[in-house]
């Protein structure tokens, strides 16, 4: 079991790095990179498609991903899932949903959970296809991950009514 674990993260690893490459000679430019380079540099908010949910405020969301609400309208109960330690994508989230460091996010979850003001702590799963199978998986799940990753069997989410692209949305990664 080890070895494969190894290997498919190796191979993730390999696609990221091939990913991240700029077009040249012999690697053409990714469909639509023209026209919107920014959208694939964006994370897209993923939830199941069973979910009744289309769009959702910027605080909706934070309160959310804080675990201050539980709950969605048609009564399921929430589970917000985060990518592992690390990985830039977390990191965007930890800035922009959840305005803080990655040491403040740990020690906050850590108070929250003892005081009995959140059920758990967000879930983490290493990928971002492990994150989109485990929102699949689970009607109640809310998580997020880079646009490439997404495909139909999850939905993406409007925040305050604009998708990973849109001119002001708030979870692209940062350019440098």
């Amino acid at each position: 079991m080890r070895p494969l674990v190894l290997t498919v993260l190796l191979l993730a690893a390999i696609g990221l790095a091939v990913r991240s490459l700029p077009a040249g000679p012999g690697r053409p430019a990714q469909s639509g990179a023209q026209e919107q380079p920014e959208k694939e540099r964006g994370l897209a908010i993923i939830v199941n498609r069973s979910n009744p949910v289309q769009d959702l405020s910027f605080t909706d969301l934070r309160k959310i991903f804080l675990g201050e609400r539980g709950h969605w309208s048609n009564g399921r109960r929430i589970t917000v899932v985060m990518l592992d330690s690390g990985r830039p994508e977390r990191q965007v989230v930890i800035k922009n949903v959840y305005q803080m460091k990655e040491r403040d996010f740990n020690r906050y979850f850590l108070q929250a959970t003892i005081v009995g003001e959140v059920f758990s702590a967000p879930k983490t799963l290493a990928t971002p296809t492990g994150a989109r199978k485990f929102v699949f998986n689970l009607p109640g799940a809310i998580g997020y991950v880079p646009v490439d990753d997404v495909d139909d069997s999850v939905k993406v989410v409007r925040v305050d009514g604009r998708l990973p692209g849109d001119k002001g949305y708030q979870l692209n990664f940062e350019t440098r």
